[in-house]
């Protein structure tokens, strides 16, 4: 029997999935393949925007169901998840230790913080940004460099950050070396470790911003070095908007001012050490033991210490509890693989078509964007037509990002209802 194209291309990607260790009703069955279509809802749309908010799955809204079923007082809701468990899963994900991990709002939230923390823009400075960095940054820094700032621009070469110009721009005196380990623009990827290493030997620190990272492609925080990171839920971990988690390396959080006083940075004296709440001893209250101040607390170190602050969304990590053992069941090398895959069939496409393709051939991420003059005035209707969603970057760029719900079909359909170019 001779098979169809199609039938050819969807044999050559399907990629093993692994029997992980999550649970049984949040990971694919062992020895189910990728793309994994039934844990999500069957949409007629081609979905090829994961990079800008991937879809929720049904066991993800089952877990958010039982949540809430939970704060309604329903007899029959399920028993209340570990919330530090959840950030254990994430510190297992990204090779961290959970007190090394805490919550945040947003990437752009725990970007923020950390500039507190070292004191910037009173304080001054050498900071260094490479341009492939999320662009929705940039004014942050340029107000900064205001205020006296050193701000040093890495301009990107032909779809990537060189390490040469890196080295160049991180000069003795730079105090802190802003980058995305995977561009939200093209799907580059950093050598983090390496430049780690020089930014190290000047004295400088580095933070990374993880969000097309975490959950895509395989992560090692503790490997690379890196001394801050930080992530949102809504894209590649499969939750939603509104929570986050910020890492600060053993050791390093403590070096600094302390700038946060959310209630999660202060614990009972005596305590054992935690990543969840502990409630400082009061004495204000009746039957209250006698004490001198209103309560009597520890200040907590680590990530936690430093940058922990309130309350955080709990339908968003009811949802992370399920979707990390997801990505944990599947394993992250083999979503990687099955997104490899699927991009390997639309870069030659789309250079057939004329399209000018800016990830550079080597990258091993989710992300893939190409040049079209116009791309949404031209692209809008026929995208339209064929029931196909990606991303329209700016005005002339296109970014496609497929993830474990994708298949070669998809794919298909995007390159059929790509004009010609040239």
């Amino acid at each position: 029997m001779t098979l169809s194209r199609r039938e050819a291309i969807a044999g050559a990607i399907a990629v093993p999935v692994a029997a992980g260790t999550a649970r049984a009703f949040a990971a694919p069955q062992p020895g189910r393949l990728l793309p994994d279509k039934a844990s999500f809802v069957p949409s007629p749309i081609a979905y090829l925007d994961n990079a800008a908010a991937h879809p929720i799955s049904r066991s993800a809204k089952k877990a958010i169901d039982g949540h809430l079923a939970m704060r309604m007082l329903d007899p029959a809701a399920p028993p209340p998840f570990d919330r530090a468990g959840v950030i254990a899963k994430f510190a297992a994900l990204v090779h961290a230790d959970p007190d090394e991990i805490t919550w945040t709002q947003s990437t752009t939230a725990g970007e923020q913080a950390v500039l507190r923390a070292l004191g910037f823009p009173h304080k001054g400075g050498r900071v260094v940004v490479e341009t492939l960095h999320f662009h929705l940054s940039f004014p942050m820094y340029m107000e900064m460099a205001k205020q006296g700032v050193d701000v040093a621009w890495v301009k990107q070469r032909e779809g990537r950050i060189e390490l040469d110009d890196m080295a160049k721009a991180i000069t003795p005196g730079t105090r802190l070396v802003y980058l995305s380990l995977v561009s939200t623009y093209n799907g580059f990827h950093h050598d983090l470790k390496a430049i780690c290493d020089m930014a190290h030997k000047v004295g400088s620190l580095v933070y990374a911003d993880i969000i097309h990272a975490a959950g895509a492609i395989p992560v090692d925080l503790h490997g690379c070095g890196v001394d801050f990171a930080a992530t949102a839920a809504y894209k590649w971990l499969m939750g939603d908007s509104g929570l986050g988690f910020l890492y600060a390396r053993r050791g390093v959080a403590d070096r600094l001012e302390r700038t946060e006083y959310g209630y999660y940075g202060f614990s009972n004296p005596g305590a054992p050490a935690g990543i969840g709440l502990s409630v400082p001893e009061t004495h204000i209250y009746p039957l209250d033991p006698p004490g001198q101040f209103p309560v009597r607390y520890d200040v907590r170190g680590g990530a936690i210490g430093h940058f922990g602050s309130g309350s955080y969304a709990g339908i968003v990590a009811a949802q992370l509890n399920h979707s990390l053992d997801y990505i944990a069941g599947i394993g992250v090398p083999a979503i990687q693989a099955h997104a490899q895959a699927l991009l390997a069939m639309l870069r030659p496409e789309l250079v057939k078509k004329g399209y000018k393709v800016i990830t550079p051939a080597d990258t091993a991420t989710p992300l893939l964007t190409f040049l079209l003059p116009d791309a949404k005035a031209v692209l809008a209707e026929p995208l339209a037509k064929a029931k196909v969603r990606v991303n329209m970057l700016h005005d002339h760029h296109v970014r496609v990002s497929p993830s474990v719900h994708n298949d070669a079909h998809d794919i298909e359909r995007l390159i059929a209802a790509l004009p010609r170019v040239s």
